[in-house]
């Protein structure tokens, strides 16, 4: 799920202390904000950008086409469904710890529409040079240029560590796209590296995967069809067998998910696997793709 410099945004919550500090730091990066949503707080302005008591109310005022939500995990449920209902299309839900019935009513009730999520627990997405959706520091321009490497990551951290290795190494990114780290969520992998493999603009792909799930397993056979190189770096690969790690989607169970069962699926796909985040661009540039500088 991409977004681009025509998409008008939404921020839910832009009224907290989190909401209109990413907020400006969004608009840095090119985001078009045009309306905030927080119940009982519109009429206000923050940063210039008019508040609404509902997306439903914003909807009546501006065209939206993304929404981004920095509310409570119990208010989730029904921030996200007064955005669908309100005809946004695509929904970033930054927040964790959402309770699993409330996101599968989410993503039900966001299929039934016609609208795309992204996350739970995600920080986001950027498209360097256009726009940022989220937490991830898309305005630092030695972690984020324009360029042909499209990044997809379940951890923001691990993220933003691998971007910062890719322009070290000569590179630029054409987006990155944070799934999440929950169990359950609104684009998966193969859903990203679908979108990226589709992207005109993304020359290559690297994967940032984690221990626990199959998602990297589910995109492997994709991978193996395509066309573009991917590198992919595993986290945890080190971690005590069935040992739940970090991010809530991060279980190994009976074999499934372990760090070997995803470097083995991606590396017969055809990707390359390096042991450390630091190698990205070797592989890169060893599978035939050149810096941009």
């Amino acid at each position: 799920m991409l977004v681009s410099a025509q998409d008008n945004v939404v921020v839910q919550g832009l009224t907290g202390r989190q909401g209109s500090f990413w907020a400006e730091r969004m608009a840095e990066c090119g985001t078009r904000i045009v309306a905030g949503a927080s119940p009982g707080k519109g009429g206000r302005e923050v940063g210039g950008v008019p508040v609404y008591d509902s997306v439903a109310d914003a909807a009546r005022e501006h065209q939206l086409d993304v929404s981004v939500l920095f509310v409570p995990p119990l208010a989730v449920r029904k921030a996200a469904g007064d955005a669908v209902a309100a005809g946004v299309r695509k929904i970033v839900l930054l927040t964790e710890h959402v309770p699993y019935q409330d996101i599968m009513h989410v993503l039900a009730e966001a299929r039934d529409h016609g609208a795309r999520v992204l996350g739970p627990n995600t920080a986001g997405l950027v498209v360097p040079g256009v726009a940022s959706v989220g937490i991830m520091p898309g305005f630092a321009d030695n972690i984020f240029r324009p360029g042909s490497i499209g990044v997809i990551s379940r951890s923001g951290s691990l993220g933003t560590l691998v971007a910062l290795n890719l322009v070290s190494a000569g590179y630029g990114q054409s987006a990155f796209i944070g799934i999440g780290g929950d169990p359950i969520l609104g684009t998966t992998t193969l859903d990203a590296v679908r979108e990226l493999d589709e992207d005109e603009r993304t020359e290559a792909i690297v994967l940032v995967g984690e221990i626990g799930g199959s998602m990297e397993e589910d995109a492997a056979d994709y991978i193996a069809a395509m066309r573009k190189p991917v590198v992919a770096f595993i986290a945890g690969r080190s971690a005590p067998p069935d040992r739940r790690m970090g991010h809530a989607g991060a279980i190994v169970s009976a074999g499934k998910g372990s760090g070997t069962s995803k470097v083995d699926a991606l590396t017969s796909a055809g990707a390359t696997v390096v042991d450390l985040p630091s190698g990205v661009g070797d592989a890169l540039l060893a599978a035939g793709v050149k810096p941009a500088a």
